[in-house]
């Protein structure tokens, strides 16, 4: 893993736009704590076809107002050129200069695509018409995408990413660091020398871990779910395990040479406080 220990470590932090007034209020606490660790960034996402358009930018809005860094999500999945490129717009308007471009979900109900299918279109159309405005992150997927009909396929995928323009890739999040390695490792023998950050995803509960993995394609090791099975109810043994567990992934990656860590917060500050501290970050 060579090339990936050229790049400065960076170290960032995913949100999502709250629904509620207290969702709102939580939010703003968590960032609070979290912007203590000084983060290259805070991401923030974009539900399924544009679903959660107005909150995404309501919240970009105000981490920009707090003065800390933002790299809004952008899915191609139900827009449309004009629409994504009024968002672009607005994006540039208000000095965002930092993108996270992803396919996206299609929401249920929804037969077509919309007029962009992958996010390799949508990396090629900001390129023509923003220029270097925005440095893009894409998503990278160590233990490839569900929807993947193969491993070369979904390779392939990735590589067009990245040849359409994009600046850097987050990964899904993982728990076997040895399918990070290798995905780099295919990724130096393809030439693509951009920095993949691993995802990093804090263990809270084990039924809401369960289901993010099965949605996204990661794989959680049989010995983590049968010892979290285990647990039961009992969540303060599933924070203390969790946390063992995902600091040694973050130690063994950063000893590696990953460029840095891109955190899943789930709109909480608490697990990935405590990752951080004992990571010593």
């Amino acid at each position: 893993m060579r090339s990936q220990k050229a790049f400065s470590p960076t170290f960032s932090f995913e949100l999502f736009p709250p629904q509620t007034p207290e969702g709102i209020e939580k939010l703003r606490a968590t960032r609070k704590q979290l912007a203590q660790f000084n983060p290259k960034f805070f991401s923030v996402t974009f539900g399924a076809g544009g679903s959660t358009r107005d909150r995404t930018f309501e919240t970009v809005s105000e981490i920009l107002a707090e003065g800390h860094p933002v790299a809004p999500h952008l899915s191609c999945i139900g827009s449309t050129r004009e629409n994504i490129f009024s968002i672009l717009k607005k994006y540039q308007e208000s000095g965002i200069r930092h993108i996270v471009v992803l396919r996206g979900d299609l929401p249920s109900g929804m037969a077509q695509p919309g007029e962009f299918r992958y996010a390799n279109e949508l990396v090629t159309f900001v390129r023509k018409e923003f220029g270097d405005t925005f440095h893009m992150e894409v998503a990278a997927y160590p233990e490839y995408h569900p929807q993947a009909r193969s491993a070369q396929e979904d390779f392939k995928n990735f590589k067009n990413k990245i040849e359409a323009g994009a600046d850097s890739a987050i990964t899904q999040f993982f728990y076997n660091a040895d399918a990070y390695f290798h995905f780099v490792d295919m990724c130096e023998a393809a030439n693509l020398n951009v920095p993949i950050v691993p995802g990093i995803m804090p263990i809270n509960k084990f039924s809401q871990l369960v289901r993010f993995a099965d949605t996204c394609g990661a794989e959680v090791p049989r010995w983590i779910r049968k010892k979290l099975e285990s647990y039961g109810d009992d969540i303060a043994s599933i924070h203390a395990f969790g946390l063992d567990v995902v600091t040694e992934l973050c130690e063994r990656l950063l000893k590696a040479g990953a460029p840095g860590l891109h955190f899943y917060t789930l709109n909480s500050a608490v697990l990935t406080t405590k990752i951080w501290q004992r990571l010593g970050l």
